[in-house]
């Protein structure tokens, strides 16, 4: 029992730490930063505050009234903007506010991917706290 153990901490302890590397900035297409969805603007306009939230970007404002979420992902700040189609299909844009297209695409990605897998989840009021 003592060799195993043995055996796979020095198996463990050769293997190279690999850490996450970071995504790759690039020229993205205007094109690749909207989507469409199939419900209606104010339950995206939740998503996409939940998708910042759980993508870990720093939100900087909220604007429930014109639907946008202004957010940070790394050191950009970027605008989510939600755009009602009709009862039940809505638009998100996600532009950067500098307007200067060169950034990692996975951020766009992950929101969207985010939004596209909480879809079917029911939109809940959380009862007050105390």
């Amino acid at each position: 029992m003592g060799r195993l153990i043995t055996a796979i901490i020095s198996v463990l302890l050769a293997l190279p730490l690999c850490a996450a590397a970071a995504p790759e900035p690039k020229n993205v297409a205007f094109g690749e930063c909207g989507k469409t969805f199939a419900m209606p603007a104010e339950k995206l306009f939740y998503l996409t505050i939940a998708s910042a939230n759980a993508n870990r970007f720093k939100i900087d404002e909220i604007q429930s009234k014109k639907a946008y979420v202004v957010f940070i992902a790394a050191d950009k700040a970027f605008l989510a903007a939600v755009s009602r189609i009709d009862k039940n299909n809505s638009f998100l844009r996600i532009t950067p506010a500098d307007n200067s297209y060169y950034f990692a695409p996975e951020i766009v990605r992950n929101v969207f991917k985010y939004i596209e897998i909480n879809a079917a989840q029911e939109l809940k009021t959380l009862p007050p706290r105390g």
